[in-house]
């Protein structure tokens, strides 16, 4: 057993309390931990094998043993979560956030922060909130961000000095800080607050502080602002009234961990209870190494930890099971609150239902997540993340084909696929319109060749149809991203291009373009199936039964029957399309009239003005008689 090598140095240990770290031969980080007497908690392993199997596997990889000292237990714990953070150690419990419904985000670390549409939680200095059940409701709110606090929705670098306001601040959506007249910093920074209040769900504090300004306003004689103040009032009181009905003004603010634990991994649901109202459901997830077995009182005490290292955590958090230290975890979690946290079991009453409710949810979160079909998906998508390079699992795809005939009623088609699953609702077509074709018609770097008819030179037309390829393909990636920015995102882990190389140009001259360069991109070609990457001179192939490119396979195909699809309405359109709908003040209508009164379009060629003005009146008799005066004449048949 590796351990007893380090014997020795594990009786040189201090006991004082630190931070503990195994590794392994080749100076990875297996494990970190903390304890209140180094000395006594690192010797408890010397006898700790054939516990558990994840800790035999543990003491049978260790190679070497590293350790710093704190002065209290409370800097030992803050400590050991900075380390699993950093390292990502192998035998400690790692909790991702990993619920499809998106967050809110307000970017407290920009000097003006603005609202986003989140997919997941970073630990980057921002605030979010979330999730939000249905998805719909996260766009809403941010809508609703900007129109009761002004908070800008735009890109632009803020310095104040901009000449004047945009299209936002006149409807009243922003308080244009980027015209240092008409916004201060201090102002915009009071709005701030105000949007962080309405995303925490607190909207007592919300309502007091908004009272207190449009009492301000009012006295000042600024009845405009005071009027806009109280409409505020009015929508966020009808919001708080609407509020789920999950709720109880006894519990105040509170959150409660669930907790369902089997052989396939570990879901933490934590519902969070703010002014006796549940406003938040957070799913939390963990993967358990094979014949872990249960680890309850661990997995909980990580998801502690973890969950509150980027987030404050309320006067009372609420566990299914006690946990080690929990003094030291109530003060490092009052000292990142700034106030008392208390750590609690309910056993009865309102408080245990309240825990019981987040266990029930974290049960069958459980069921959906390793489900067979899960687990595939899961599979699939941890492949592709091996196979590209990519830095996270990439859980929202986006997949992109065009779909043309010679040429006319090009179109093209997005799908979604979120944790391996198909996103119906987020698919999008669109109708290139090939107003940001432009230039002269060269290929993009890394096309492939133009295609030539053996011995006949380039076939009619195909150059044309080629490159107006490459430039739909732009056009659709670069609006369906331009409209993401403006709405805010999520942005996808992937995009998938139907095509080769060239296609894959293009879609990133469409990323560049809107300064998305670090949106990673593949293109999948038909026939071969190779995957073309920008960094690779050379594509990738996988094994014809790789989940990934099985996965890859069914986005493409699915995208590509979407496009055409679509695609076959646009040429039935144009089909059923009459000659008199491109004659001025011709609609529905007239056109009806005109071939219900003349039996074909021929006869209405015929007709003359005596003979349309009846119908149609002398202005639009004129513009059918100059419509039919102005078209090529077929030549006589002999």
């Amino acid at each position: 057993m590796a351990i007893r090598d380090l014997k020795k140095r594990i009786a040189a240990l201090p006991e004082q309390p630190g931070v503990y770290l195994y590794l392994d031969d080749a100076g990875g980080t297996l494990y970190v931990g903390r304890a209140r007497s180094l000395r006594a908690r690192v010797r408890s392993y010397l006898g700790a094998y054939g516990s558990s199997p994840k800790t035999d596997a543990l003491l049978d990889e260790v190679a070497r043993l590293e350790v710093i000292v704190t002065d209290s237990l409370v800097e030992a714990l803050a400590l050991e979560a900075h380390l699993i953070k950093q390292r990502s150690p192998r035998f400690n419990i790692l909790l991702r956030d990993d619920k499809n419904y998106p967050y809110l985000q307000l970017t407290t670390g920009e000097a003006f922060p603005r609202v986003l549409v989140a997919r997941r939680v970073a630990r980057d200095g921002h605030t979010y909130a979330g999730p939000f059940l249905p998805a719909t409701l996260a766009r809403k709110t941010m809508s609703l961000t900007h129109k009761l606090f002004g908070i800008r929705s735009c890109n632009e670098v803020i310095n104040g000095r901009r000449g004047r306001a945009c299209l936002e601040y006149d409807i009243k959506r922003c308080i244009a800080p980027c015209v240092a007249t008409l916004c201060s910093p201090e102002q915009y920074a009071e709005a701030v607050e105000h949007t962080k209040l309405f995303l925490e769900g607190r909207n007592d504090e919300l309502i007091a502080d908004l009272k207190r300004r449009m009492l301000e306003a009012s006295d000042d004689l600024r009845y405009e602002e005071a009027a806009q103040t109280r409409d505020a009032i009015g929508t966020i009181e009808t919001l708080r009234d609407r509020q789920q009905k999950m709720s109880s003004v006894r519990l105040g603010d509170r959150d409660a961990f669930g907790v369902k634990i089997g052989p396939s991994g570990a879901i933490i649901q934590v519902f969070q209870m703010r002014g006796g109202r549940v406003i938040e459901r957070v799913e939390l997830a963990a993967d358990l190494p094979a014949g872990a077995g249960p680890a309850e009182r661990e997995t909980v005490q990580a998801a502690v930890q973890q969950f509150y290292e980027a987030r404050a955590a309320p006067p009372e958090v609420h566990l299914p099971v006690e946990i080690e230290e929990p003094e030291a975890l109530e003060s490092w979690l009052g000292g990142r609150a700034g106030r008392r946290v208390r750590i609690t079991v309910p056993k009865r009453g309102e408080k245990r239902g309240l825990l019981d409710l987040a266990t029930r949810n974290a049960a069958l979160a459980y069921r959906s997540r390793y489900s067979d079909e899960a687990r595939a998906g899961a599979a699939a998508l941890d492949e592709l993340r091996t196979v590209l390079g990519l830095p996270v699992v990439p859980r929202r795809i986006e997949c992109f084909d065009i779909s043309t005939l010679q040429g006319a009623e090009t179109v093209g088609s997005m799908v979604v696929c979120e944790d391996g699953r198909a996103a119906r609702k987020e698919y999008r077509k669109y109708r290139v319109r090939g107003t940001h074709w432009g230039g002269e018609r060269t290929a993009p770097p890394g096309a492939p060749p133009r295609p030539r008819r053996r011995g006949k030179g380039p076939a009619p037309g195909a150059d044309a149809r080629l490159l107006d390829d490459f430039a739909a393909m732009r056009e659709v990636v670069g609006r369906r991203y331009r409209r993401l920015l403006d709405d805010g995102g999520p942005l996808p882990d992937l995009v998938v291009i139907d095509g080769g190389r060239g296609q894959l140009s293009s879609a990133y001259e469409a990323f560049a373009s809107l300064g998305l360069s670090n949106l990673v991109a593949v293109g999948l070609a038909k026939q071969e199936e190779l995957i073309f990457t920008r960094d690779a001179a050379d594509p990738i192939a996988l094994d014809a039964a790789s989940p990934a490119l099985r996965l890859l396979q069914r986005l493409r195909d699915e995208a590509h029957r979407f496009a055409v699809t679509y695609h076959r309405t646009a040429r039935s359109r144009r089909d059923l399309q009459s000659v008199l709908d491109g004659i001025p003040g011709v609609g529905p209508r007239r056109r009806r009239v005109l071939l219900t009164r003349f039996g074909s379009v021929a006869n209405v060629r015929r007709a003359t003005r005596e003979e349309l003005v009846p119908v149609v009146g002398a202005k639009v008799a004129d513009a059918v008689l100059a419509h039919f005066a102005a078209e090529p004449r077929a030549p006589d048949l002999q």
